[in-house]
Parts: C-alpha cells; structure tokens; sequence
C-alpha cells in the first residue's frame, strides 16, 4: 500500500515489526507522520537515535491500556498498524492478568479510538498460536482477532475498517529461538524441545510486505493469511550449530509439536490466492469486500507439518545470518 501522505500510528512501535515497519515506511515512502506509540521511553530513545531526527517521525509514550491516551493518539490519524502484545508465552501463563489487559482489553481500546477518530483502516498482528490456542497468550491472541473482525459491526456508521493479519514465528525477532541457537552454538551444545517439531518461518521484511499488503487488500473484518514456508528444529539446529551436541529436554507447557495457520471449520469461510488465504468474516452485518481467489476445499488444514513448502538447512542459514545471538 502506498502511504504517502498518511499519518500511520503503530501500536507497539518500537517491538521487532514495528521498528521494521517504522524504518522501512521513512526510507521508501513519504507518510505524512509515523506515531510510535509505545510504553518504554528508553526503547523510543534508542529507535530514534537510530532513525535520526526525521521531522515525520512523532515518538507517543503511552499503553494500549489507556483509553483516553490512545484517543489521543489517534485524532487525525490515517492508518492503525495495532503491533502491541505481550508475546513471551512463559510470562503471559505467570502474569496472566496482565496478558488479557494489554492482548484483550488494549485491542478493545484500539477499535474503540479509531471509531472515535474515523480512523479508516486498522489492522492488528496475529499469530499463528491463536488457532485452537494452548497457551494463554494464544488465547488472547485469539480473543483480538474476534474484537478486530466485530469491530467493522461497532463502526457501521464510520469509515473505521478492521481486519488483521496472522503469520508464523519471525526469524530473529525478540524472544525468538534464533538468537538462542547461535548463542548455544558458542558452548558446543543445542536445547531442542522435540526432534520433531516444525514451525512456520517468515522474515521481518518478509511480515513488512504482508502487512502493507493487506492494507491494500482489506475491506473490513478478513483474516490475511500468507503462504510461508515450513523449518524442522533439527535443521535449524544443523544450519546454526553444526555439529554441535543436540540435547532433548522436552516439549515446553503451552506449546505445540505443530502449528495451524488454517483451520478445517474456517476452510468454510475462506478464499485462496496466489499469495495465500482469505478468512472471511462469518458474521458480517456491515458492507464487506470481494476478494479473488477459488474457495478452500472442504477439509482443508493449513498446518507446518503438511505444508507443501520447506526450507532447506542452506535456506535457513541464510535467513537467520543477520541475527545476533542472545547477549
């Protein structure tokens, strides 16, 4: 989506994606404004020493908790990019109350100031954990996935559309295996849960393009799904740690040996293309959009075990070259 011209708002802006997502709309179009909207000041600092003093760049403290702040935040506003979470599945599952304020109730903010502010498009990060959840943190992932998608029926007299977009496990982002392998590497020795575990991969810029995309492509109340590709751990392990000692420790609580990104019972409701799937809205009571692509076949499952599409040990060496390890 060209954005040129437009003032864009990124909730939890100076995370792994919204940096991205900041760094790329300066150096390749011409927004209007960028509001990073995020908590941590001393992250604000760091990204804008980083960016440098870019007059259409606005730094905003604030939490997706507080309603009136982010009413604020969003007048005159042009695009949402809803990117705050709380995402490390061990704190989500101690401080779960927490978890739901910031995943849950800050997303229920988010819809409600953009229909306070005619805020045109909103569209809000998912994961692939929020299908058929196990953990809490893919529960209420879930949870703002369904006030996204009901959201278009609360701005029925707005311009406000909602939609989001869900991918799989980013390389490098924070918390993410990558960064721990490499580090482990250094020591001789790899912890991997379980020999057969598979996971989908995408890369940061990979996420950018997806999301500028489907701004383009919403109409209100779809679920963008990419197609991309599939990692086996134990190639992970080989393309970080050759030869390095490979210890079992087991399958972690609140995880999964696979992950979904399309379910059979959402199959019904969904178109695919050449670049992925559409989850349409099943409970549409506003104006919603047509969008090309052959229905999904009954039955059909969209999972990293049966995926069509694996990256070689080279191809993950490659996409995980940039990644610091853990200090």
């Amino acid at each position: 989506m060209d954005l040129t011209g437009k003032t864009v708002l990124v909730t939890g802006g100076t995370g792994s994606f919204g940096t991205r997502f900041v760094e790329r709309l300066l150096a390749e179009q011409d927004p209007r404004a960028i509001r990073v909207f995020s908590r941590d000041e001393l992250k604000q600092y760091d990204l804008q020493r980083r960016l440098g003093d870019d007059p259409r760049l606005r730094m905003l403290i604030g939490d997706v908790r507080d309603l009136p702040r982010l009413v604020r935040a969003t007048r005159g506003v042009d695009v949402i990019v809803h990117a705050a979470a709380m995402k490390q599945v061990p704190a989500c599952e101690y401080n779960p109350s927490e978890a739901v304020q910031t995943n849950v109730i800050g997303s229920e903010n988010v819809v409600s100031a953009a229909i306070e502010n005619d805020v045109p498009l909103t569209l809000a990060l998912s994961t692939d954990k929020a299908v058929n959840p196990v953990n809490l943190y893919g529960a209420t992932k879930l949870c703002q996935e369904k006030l996204i998608v009901q959201g278009n029926a609360y701005a029925a007299d707005s311009v406000a559309r909602f939609a989001c977009v869900r991918y799989g496990n980013v390389v490098g982002s924070r918390g993410s295996v990558v960064p721990l392998f490499k580090a482990q590497a250094a020591g001789g020795a790899v912890t991997i849960t379980d020999a057969d575990m598979t996971r989908y991969w995408i890369t940061l810029d990979e996420a950018v393009d997806f999301v500028l995309a489907s701004l383009d492509r919403m109409g209100g109340g779809e679920v963008f799904v990419p197609k991309i590709p599939s990692m086996r751990i134990t190639d992970l392990a080989e393309a970080l740690a050759p030869g390095a000692e490979r210890r079992i420790v087991g399958i972690r609580p609140g995880e999964k040996l696979h992950e979904t990104l399309l379910t059979e019972d959402e199959a019904r409701h969904a178109v695919e293309a050449d670049w992925g799937f559409v989850i349409l809205p099943e409970y549409a009571s506003w104006s919603s959009k047509a969008h090309d692509g052959a229905p999904v076949a009954d039955g059909f499952r969209y999972a990293s075990d049966t995926n069509d599409r694996w990256l070689t040990v080279d191809e993950v060496r490659a996409m995980a070259a940039d990644v610091a390890p853990v200090a």
